[in-house]
């Protein structure tokens, strides 16, 4: 019998609020599913199962807080039986001792999903997941008004999100990052507590490059001639695939520091930083970069930027980066020093392309100048390393055609 248990959806989470199961028992279930709704101070985040089955019993109902790790429901693999009428070779009794750390879930009622008090009018009772009922609260749609999709006509986050991205919803102001029980303040205060912590444990290792990145504007401009406008390529898609290719030639910066030793990741999942419209950011990652098209890596981000907005990101997009990209171009900044999320090892940075005065073959000549960065541990690389790694990430942006 399989277990799924609460994930660890960043750093510094130790726990997570259960905000509705999108499965019920007897449902299969395959490898990539969202079975589940989290909420933490990052948002409501969709958990995927890993592994092929049929839900066979929930341990934990909506709206607990759970530590990450405790199992939140059983999963029966092929050729098992109900967990209720077997386990191994020998019967079970009636009343199956409970799970460690979890409460078993009773029949859903009403009652158990119902959201907050204000988004209910008088003399109504409203069925609402609690992740749904935040999302509509911060963007302003009038849930009484929306048809539900879950059990019962339960109102659930889809048909909020759907709402939301709908030209007549109402848009409500973003929550004031002062308020102390904000969503906004929240989030600032797990960033703040990752960033701490990898201050405080990382040893860090700065490095700069300016490059000239003439040549790969030049090309942009001409690949998005025959593109339609909903089509083009942004510049930011050339840095993420420059990154992951030069990943290919330095793989000591693409994996996690764990228990004293570096890890080395299996594939290379680049985070991409992403700030959100009501303050905070995320960095949810672009699984495989480094095989992907440009186009195709141009239509994962936008879809990343869309959902991370929405509050509707994977719970493997946040767990699997490997290594994270910023870049504060459109800020106007010259130069991104970055902190390294833990548990990975590198964070590389990219400023604002800026005509510059350039001097090559003798003469001065102006070019577009983009400052790239890198913040690493040096218990997994060194300074040397590192600078080989940016000179590569340089190489490939003079060569864009091949990216």
């Amino acid at each position: 019998m399989g277990e799924f248990r609460m994930p660890q959806l960043g750093a510094d989470m130790a726990a997570g609020t259960l905000a509705e199961w999108l499965r019920k028992p007897g449902d299969p279930v395959k490898r990539g599913d969202i079975v589940a709704v989290v909420e933490t101070d990052k948002g409501a985040i969709e958990v995927e199962i890993f592994e092929d089955g049929v839900m066979d019993k929930l341990l934990v109902e909506p709206g607990a807080k759970v530590p990450v790790g405790t199992v939140l429901a059983l999963v029966r693999r092929a050729g098992e039986v109900p967990e209720a009428t077997a386990a191994g070779s020998q019967p079970m009794p009636q009343k199956p001792p409970p799970v460690a750390a979890a409460k078993p879930l009773p029949e859903r009622k009403p009652a158990a999903v119902a959201a907050k008090p204000p988004l209910v009018g008088p003399g109504e009772r409203l069925r609402i997941s609690p992740a749904a009922a935040r999302l509509a609260a911060e963007s302003g749609v009038d849930v009484r008004k929306l048809r539900g999709t879950g059990p019962g006509g339960a109102i659930r986050i889809d048909d909020v999100a759907v709402a939301t991205g709908a030209p007549s919803a109402p848009i409500a102001e973003p929550p004031s990052e002062h308020e102390p029980s904000s969503p906004a303040a929240a989030m600032r205060r797990a960033i703040a507590a990752a960033m701490s912590r990898s201050n405080r444990d990382i040893p860090h290792y700065h490095l700069a490059h300016p490059v000239d990145f003439s040549p790969a504007l030049e090309w942009l401009a001409r690949a998005n001639e025959r593109r339609p406008v909903t089509g083009r390529l942004l510049y930011g898609v050339l840095l993420m695939k420059a990154v992951a290719l030069a990943l290919r030639d330095y793989p000591d910066f693409n994996g996690f520091w764990r228990d004293g030793r570096f890890e080395p990741a299996g594939g290379i999942h680049v985070g991409s930083a992403i700030s959100l419209r009501g303050g905070g950011l995320v960095a949810p990652a672009v699984h495989d970069a480094d095989g992907r098209s440009l186009d195709d890596l141009m239509e994962a981000v936008r879809d990343l930027v869309k959902r991370a907005r929405a509050m509707r990101l994977r719970s493997s997009e946040l767990a699997d980066s490997t290594i994270t990209v910023t870049s504060l171009g459109d800020q106007g900044v010259d130069a991104v020093f970055g902190v390294i999320y833990p548990p990975q090892v590198a964070l590389v940075g990219f400023g604002t392309p800026a005509e510059r005065p350039w001097a090559e073959g003798g003469t001065v000549m102006a070019r577009r100048v983009i400052h790239t960065s890198l913040a690493a541990d040096h218990r997994a690389s060194d300074g040397h390393r590192g600078a080989l790694f940016l000179a590569r990430i340089a190489q490939l942006l003079q060569e864009p055609e091949a990216l």
